[in-house]
């Protein structure tokens, strides 16, 4: 039995779970990052908090900034190809509307080809 048109999965449709699950995981990352940033300003004494450890500390302020901006610019991009998905969908519907109106019109079976 063959599926609906609309839950095969197209190339794009791939895509887009790919890059949900990339964009999950971003996110997951930033959490999981500064969860870890807040721990370690909360248990290094501000005295201990100089030098190379206060720049490995603003790092990876700036890294969690980085990785939480890149998720939501997957997710921009995400919403793109939701939309392009959505009017190919659509596109694909009118073409098959106006093939079967034209076959109808011209006495053709819908798929058929030309007439002989």
């Amino acid at each position: 039995m063959t599926q609906p048109l609309s839950s095969v999965p197209t190339p794009l449709k791939r895509a887009l779970e790919q890059n949900e699950s990339v964009k999950d995981s971003v996110e997951q990352s930033a959490a999981e990052l500064m969860v870890i940033n807040t721990v370690l300003k909360q248990e290094i004494p501000p005295d201990v908090q100089t030098g190379e450890v206060a720049q490995a500390l603003e790092k990876t302020d700036a890294l969690e900034t980085r990785i939480q901006e890149s998720a939501e610019d997957l997710a921009e991009v995400n919403e793109v190809l939701e939309q392009q998905i959505d009017e190919r969908a659509n596109l694909e519907r009118e073409l098959r509307a106006a093939k079967a109106a034209l076959a109808k019109a011209t006495g053709q079976a819908p798929g058929s080809g030309s007439p002989k």
